[in-house]
C-alpha cells in the first residue's frame, strides 16, 4: 500500500508550542488526525503573527489551505505540549507551503509526533478568488523558506 510522503526541508526556523488539550483526544486515546489539522492550524496563526500578518487581513485578503498532508510518527496525549517548527518552500505568485515538525517532550525523550504540509493560496475573500501574493509578504516568507521564489504555481 503506498503511503503519503513529505519531503521535508532541512530549514524549520520558526519554532512555537500548542498544549494538547482534552478535546484533542479521539476513542483511541490518543490525538486525533482532526486535531493535528487544528494544531498546525494554531501554530500557523502563531508564524502569521510574528510576522504581523492575519490569515485573513481587514482588506479581507488573506490565506485559504489548497491542500494538506500529514504523516503520523507518534502518538500524542493529553497534557502533552507540542513543540511545533515551521517552514516554508515553493514561493510563487499566488502561494507558498508551509511545512511542520511536531515534536513532544516525554521523560527528557523527545518523541516525533507528525510532520505536515499545507499548501497555501493567497485569497480574496470579497471576490471569491485567487489573487497575488502581495511583495511584502513573499519578502518576509522568504527568511523563512527552503529554497528561492518561484515562478509558476
Amino acid at each position: 500500500m503506498a503511503r503519503v510522503k513529505i519531503d521535508m526541508p532541512a530549514k524549520l526556523d520558526f519554532t512555537t508550542q500548542v498544549p494538547v488539550r482534552i478535546t484533542d483526544i479521539n476513542h483511541g486515546g490518543h490525538v486525533g488526525n482532526d486535531s493535528i489539522l487544528s494544531i498546525i492550524h494554531q501554530a500557523r496563526i502563531d508564524f502569521l503573527k510574528s510576522l504581523g500578518y492575519e490569515e485573513r487581513g481587514a482588506d479581507d485578503k488573506g490565506l485559504i489551505m489548497a491542500d494538506a498532508a500529514l504523516v503520523y510518527k507518534g502518538e500524542g496525549f493529553a497534557g502533552d505540549i507540542f513543540d511545533i517548527a515551521i517552514g516554508v518552500a515553493d514561493i510563487a505568485p499566488f502561494g507558498f507551503d508551509f511545512y511542520y515538525r511536531l515534536t513532544t517532550v516525554r521523560g527528557e525523550k523527545t518523541i516525533l509526533i507528525a510532520e505536515a504540509k499545507s499548501g497555501m493560496i493567497f485569497f480574496d475573500y470579497s471576490a471569491r478568488k485567487v489573487a497575488r501574493l502581495p511583495e511584502d509578504w513573499k519578502e518576509k516568507l522568504s527568511v523563512y523558506a527552503q529554497d528561492s521564489v518561484s515562478e509558476g504555481k
